[in-house]
């Protein structure tokens, strides 16, 4: 009997390496800024804001993000922020493109694994550059059979590029730490859709759990995922 998965999808930022914490501490640096000018509450409101609003033009990822930041602090100074500020998120951005990765546990085992017996794609969305930076320096770049960096991940992008590198959604799986992109467009796709939850989500990635979908499932940690597959097949 043919198996029921045969194509897995995995995320990258903050599924298989540490990610949202460099924007963390970045954000929290930019606060420290601009704390002469405005309460913490409302720049973070406004940084939200910008990102949302710049989200169709920069897309994903810290280029974006550190443009956003100057953005805001244009505004909240009206325009009166010292060059000084804008020159130290300048370089905390650069700092963030060149920070060594560092991968979650389990990670690589749990990707060793699934590539024994399965076709192995990532699927990531951000700065091109930036994201094949990372996965050159993760180690895990052999592993993979398809890389997919994408600009958003949707209900059709997910149906292509498991049709393109596979047997079609409905005999594939994405893995990821965000419900909003990696399991519910992948499971409206016809595929499973696995949550592994993993730090602070960010804001514009906030989804309700799809818990009435029978492919929908969640995991503490990756190590979970090999005997979960077991189930699955």
């Amino acid at each position: 009997m043919a198996k029921n998965l045969t194509t897995i999808g995995f995320d990258a930022d903050d599924t298989l390496w540490h990610n949202a914490r460099f924007f963390r501490i970045t954000q929290e640096r930019f606060a420290e800024l601009l704390a002469d000018f405005t309460e913490r509450a409302h720049l973070e409101q406004r940084l939200l804001e910008a990102e949302r609003r710049n989200i169709g033009q920069y897309g994903f990822g810290i280029k974006g993000f550190v443009l956003s930041m100057i953005e805001t602090a244009i505004e909240v100074t009206e325009e009166r922020v010292p060059a000084s500020v804008i020159s130290e998120l300048i370089a905390a951005g650069q700092e963030m493109l060149n920070h060594p990765i560092d991968l979650l546990p389990h990670a690589q085992d749990a990707v060793a694994r699934c590539a024994e017996n399965h076709r192995i794609i990532l699927i990531t969305k951000g700065d091109l550059l930036d994201q094949e930076r990372k996965l050159a320096q993760s180690g895990l770049g052999d592993l993979f059979n398809h890389v997919e960096i994408v600009s958003h991940k949707t209900k059709r992008a997910y149906s292509e590029i498991f049709h393109r590198h596979g047997d079609g959604a409905d005999r594939a799986m994405m893995i990821g730490n965000s419900m909003k992109s990696d399991v519910i467009p992948a499971i409206e796709a016809g595929g499973w859709g696995i949550y592994v939850p993993h730090g602070e989500i960010w804001a514009l990635e906030h989804a309700d759990p799809p818990i009435d979908s029978s492919r929908f499932h969640e995991i503490t940690t990756l190590a979970e995922l090999p005997n979960l597959i077991d189930v699955i097949n």
